[in-house]
């Protein structure tokens, strides 16, 4: 069964702010787009917002193509419209369903996007539909994996993998638990990141959205599930990092037994394809587990860094659900001893043991 997450944030089709220049640009470039696209700017109303600086609007239309419409907010120089423009041409491609661009201003920052609605994988997923919805989700990661190919996203390098790692240290321990580490602490870290960044390293190198959970993902109606959102920061990078943002989401949380099947499915799923996935399962797990560590640490350090840095006090609610993946993974590997000794001492709780292999 899985374990509820936070409700999502309650700012869906709220009013906008009075006072926004932002608002007031992104207004007066709708009004000037074709008028047969319908737009009727009088009703736009904030549709969401994400732990970036970007925004997101719905406006209606009328008498055109589409019954509403996105716009995408990406104020610069704090957020830049041409990676996401980049990704949805690629991954449209690949045959991924994500969002059409419509018009764009990207100097300013501007996106007119089609409009997947208001229904997440989050907001319905329960253990009656879930079974179809993860394989949906992995059926799109596999076809995004198969277009794979070097030069097309950056890639996702030692140096990217270090500086995530370091929001856990900068940000969690000494700032949100308020731990000031010593030189033997530090070196415990320091060792469990060059672990983790070797084995990420020599996994085979796919595009990963980078953020492929139950938030982005969203419910259609028909078979072009899931539609795919937040794609902007893809990369090259390991073939399971996608996989366990999808099956260990920081937002809700499965019986293991649950995880390890539906992994099992998705590494069949990939060796059909023709994936480089391991030929042994029980390799692909551990790389499936030490990326899923390297990206929970992250998101335990950035879900800190939102909270104190940023004012948005809502990820706090996620991170035990967090802390509880990363526990589970340290106990599970004798090479993490060190690191799980140390993250004891930091949250005063005992191991989580589980399946390892």
């Amino acid at each position: 069964m899985p374990t509820p997450s936070s409700p999502p944030p309650a700012d869906h089709d709220a009013a906008p702010p009075v006072a926004d220049p932002r608002l007031d640009l992104l207004t007066d470039w709708l009004n000037a787009l074709p008028a047969a696209l319908g737009l009727q700017v009088g009703s736009i109303r904030r549709a969401s917002d994400d732990a970036s600086f970007r925004r997101y609007f719905r406006i209606d239309c009328a008498g055109g193509p589409h019954a509403s419409l996105i716009a995408m907010d990406a104020p610069p120089p704090l957020e830049d419209c041409r990676p996401f423009v980049h990704a949805a041409q690629v991954f449209a491609q690949a045959g991924m369903t994500v969002p059409g661009v419509i018009a764009s201003d990207l100097e300013r920052g501007f996106l007119l996007l089609t409009d997947f609605g208001t229904t997440t994988y989050l907001d319905v997923i329960d253990a009656g539909n879930a079974p179809v919805l993860y394989a949906e989700a992995s059926q799109a990661l596999v076809r995004i994996q198969r277009a794979s190919r070097p030069g097309v996203f950056p890639d996702y390098d030692r140096a990217v993998l270090l500086r995530e790692l370091m929001l856990f240290p900068e940000w969690y321990v000494e700032r949100h638990k308020g731990v000031t580490l010593d030189d033997a602490a530090r070196r415990t870290l320091t060792d469990a990141f060059e672990l983790l960044i070797a084995n990420n390293l020599a996994q085979p190198q796919v595009f990963v959205h980078r953020d492929y959970h139950t938030r982005n993902l969203m419910l259609l109606p028909g078979d072009a599930n899931p539609g795919v959102l937040d794609f902007q920061d893809a990369l090259l990078g390991p073939i399971t990092y996608d996989l366990v943002s999808l099956l260990r989401d920081a937002y809700v949380a499965w019986d293991e037994e649950q995880v390890l099947d539906w992994a099992i499915r998705h590494w069949e799923r990939a060796r059909k394809a023709g994936l480089p996935v391991a030929a042994d399962f029980s390799e692909f797990y551990r790389d499936f587990e030490w990326m899923g560590l390297q990206r929970h640490l992250k998101v335990l350090g950035i879900f800190a860094r939102l909270n104190h840095r940023d004012g948005k006090s809502r990820y706090l609610a996620d991170m035990p659900r967090v802390l509880r993946y990363v526990t589970a993974a340290v106990a599970r590997y004798n090479a993490f001893g060190p690191l799980a000794a140390l993250i004891e001492r930091i949250e005063g709780d005992a191991r989580t043991v589980g399946y390892t292999f």
